[in-house]
């Protein structure tokens, strides 16, 4: 039985040294490894050794009893939770530790809400229980109140015996079991086989115990994982696999990580992606950071290929589906610094690299200002970007302050028209553009009828508008949240050619943004705050400074949960604050929720000073021929211009 695992945490919770010791306790190493000896087997990037952080979701495999694991170490800091993301897709099951010492931290209501969407079966495991100031049994109270009441104690279950309480809490949440706990109690087949089904269908959740440092409660946590999961792969049947990560080898060739979901896949086997045929001219087996060439793989495994040169994380191969949009995005943006010795389209093409290998960092080049830019999720992310930099492309870059990536969206709905006629080139667009619901970034529909404007030449409108991010005319910032609908165009047997039509469209989006009334957005975080009693009045303070909303708090013994929502602008910064008055013992969690009205629009609008009339890709003009020659009309004048019947 093949098994994937993903272990996930807050950072410091102990989640790499869990590994180890998974990996110790099967013989797949035969030395423990420590974080703080830079020396652990998950955790073999040389940046990770230098931090002491997990950055790159990693995996390995080992056997036990008569299933094969693939434990996946996946990072625990918030700036590399995208890659924290992108692993969950393809685990079977995920192990989600936590710090018996510190609780449920920020980050881990973060994980724990990814985990239920995409509905992973999850265990947990509290670690540093050897501590003296540890309370197990209040830790898993709080994990109930906070995550789940369907979290239970296993610490005292195994294949021949299980606690009273632990039987009655299950039998309660199933009828047949109930029955076999009044009559006769404890029998391990039906137990068993009862509660790995109701773990897979997420109904429970079990909780073991122990320190993964001092090597307590892991061997039989390890025995109670076996016990209770199972997986159902078929070797039958087409091909089909979930694309998790892409990396580039030593020699730069690239290098597609995938799952296997159903079937085998053959060295030379050829795949159909995005309409392609392209031939798996290498599978390797991946293992830390060791990669072996092999001639297969079967349903359940992970492993890379060679040879696909398109495919993009979160793609599915052989299965209908839309790539799969994540949520935890970046809300920053920041400007790449290089010497200029470096030509900047030398340091473009490596950027465009580790873009194909974290998807977040959406890089953005500028041609009119020769400028690159990177999202990220924050400046730790930045710090570790320069190493990266130097290490694998051999120069120095530095980072521009991170600014807020800010959006833009209309209230109403307009049409927007756009004709493009030079001297021998001809194309004309009209646009309803309108707008919808937040955070749901542009959709198109088209309503032209093929007399007016060929299938062909319809199609590539709405490849221009789908095609890349348009600036909207306040700050330049993407525009967002609107349904476009072509309804009609003209094109010209001799004189239009393809590119004609991407002017008009753009001058069709942009003449209609001009008439529009146009919104600023900006990016919020939802937070959870849980401080004592006398902290509360300053936590109320400092969220109504920052211009957030909150919910009338809840007391809880001694302490106090608020929650509410605030813009990222006012609040990234917070978390430092928060932890030096509460001495670390508060607890706050941020959640990107989304984008929506800039609270500070006027001043931020200034403060950016985009021109929209000088921005070098867009114009809201329309360009007319009279006479053998092509003239421009300015976007107030160009409706009773325009060539198609409205």
């Amino acid at each position: 039985m093949k098994k994937t695992i993903g272990v996930l945490a807050h950072v410091d919770a102990g989640k790499t040294t869990f590994c180890e010791q998974l990996l110790y306790h099967t013989k797949k190493i035969r030395q423990l490894g420590r974080v703080d000896h830079k020396d652990a087997f998950m955790d073999n990037h040389s940046i990770e050794k230098q931090r002491g952080i997990t950055i790159f979701a990693d995996q390995a495999t080992f056997s036990f009893n008569d299933s094969t694991y693939t434990i996946m170490d996946t990072p625990g800091h918030v700036d590399f939770s995208p890659e924290m993301e992108r692993a969950i897709q393809v685990m079977d099951y995920a192990i989600l530790i936590i710090s018996a010492v510190d609780g449920i931290q920020g980050h881990t209501e973060t994980v724990w809400r990814l985990l239920r969407e995409h509905h992973v079966p999850t265990f947990f495991f509290l670690n540093k229980t050897d501590r003296e100031e540890v309370d197990v049994k209040q830790v898993i109270s709080d994990l109930r109140v906070q995550l789940s009441e369907d979290i239970c104690d296993i610490s005292d279950f195994s294949a021949t015996a299980m606690a009273n309480d632990l039987m009655e809490w299950v039998a309660e949440r199933d009828e047949e079991l109930l029955d076999t706990y009044l009559s006769s109690g404890y029998e391990p087949v039906k137990w068993i086989v009862k509660m790995k089904q109701m773990i897979s269908a997420c109904e429970i959740f079990p909780c073991g115990a122990g320190s993964a440092l001092k090597d307590t409660g892991i061997s039989e946590f390890l025995e109670q994982l076996d016990l209770l999961t199972e997986t159902y792969y078929n070797d039958q049947g087409d091909f089909a696999a979930h694309v998790y990560k892409i990396r580039h080898d030593e020699q730069g060739h690239r290098l597609t990580y995938m799952k296997a979901l159903n079937g085998v896949l053959h060295v030379r086997d050829e795949l159909n992606v995005h309409g392609d045929v392209e031939k798996i001219t290498q599978i390797q087996a991946v293992n830390g950071s060791e990669l072996k060439n092999i001639n297969e793989v079967r349903a359940g495994e992970l492993f890379a290929v060679a040879g696909l040169k398109d495919c993009e994380a979160g793609e599915a191969i052989g299965r209908d589906g839309d790539k799969h949009q994540y949520e935890l995005i970046p809300t920053l943006k920041a400007k790449v610094l290089h010497d200029h010795s470096i030509h900047v389209k030398e340091v473009l093409r490596s950027f465009r690299l580790l873009d194909a290998e974290e998807p977040s960092l959406q890089i953005q080049w500028d041609e009119h200002f020769q400028a690159i830019y990177v999202h990220v999720m924050g400046v730790i992310q930045l710090e570790v970007l320069e190493e990266v930099v130097e290490g694998r492309f051999g120069f120095k870059v530095s980072f521009g302050k991170p600014q807020i990536l800010y959006k833009e969206t209309i209230a109403e709905s307009v049409i927007g028209y756009g004709h493009f006629e030079p001297l021998r080139h001809y194309a004309e667009v009209h646009l309803q553009i309108e707008p919808a619901e937040r955070d749901s970034g542009i959709a198109f529909d088209n309503q032209c009828h093929a007399n007016d404007l060929t299938i062909g030449y319809q199609n590539l409108v709405q490849q221009h508008v789908l095609e890349r991010n348009h600036h909207g005319i306040l700050t330049g910032a993407p525009l967002t949240d609107v349904h476009v609908t072509l309804l009609t165009g003209r094109g010209h047997q001799e004189h239009t050619s393809g590119g004609d039509f991407r002017e008009a469209t753009f001058r069709a989006l942009r003449q209609g943004l001009e008439k529009a009334k146009n919104i600023l957005l900006e990016p919020y975080y939802d937070f959870k705050i849980k401080v004592n009693q006398d902290q509360i009045g300053r936590v109320l303070s400092d969220i109504q400074q920052a211009s957030g909303t909150f919910e009338a708090p809840v007391t809880l013994d001694t302490q106090v949960v608020v929650t509410g929502r605030v813009p990222v602008a006012t609040f990234m910064d917070y978390p430092t604050i928060f932890a030096s008055f509460t001495h670390g013992k508060g607890m706050l969690t941020l959640t990107f929720s989304g984008y929506d009205r800039c609270h500070n629009s006027e001043q931020i609008i200034e403060q950016i000073g985009y021109d929209k009339n000088a921005d070098p890709e867009y114009s809201s003009s329309s360009i007319f021929c009279a006479k053998g020659k092509g003239y421009t009309v300015p976007w107030d004048e160009v409706e009773e211009k325009m060539h198609c019947l409205r």
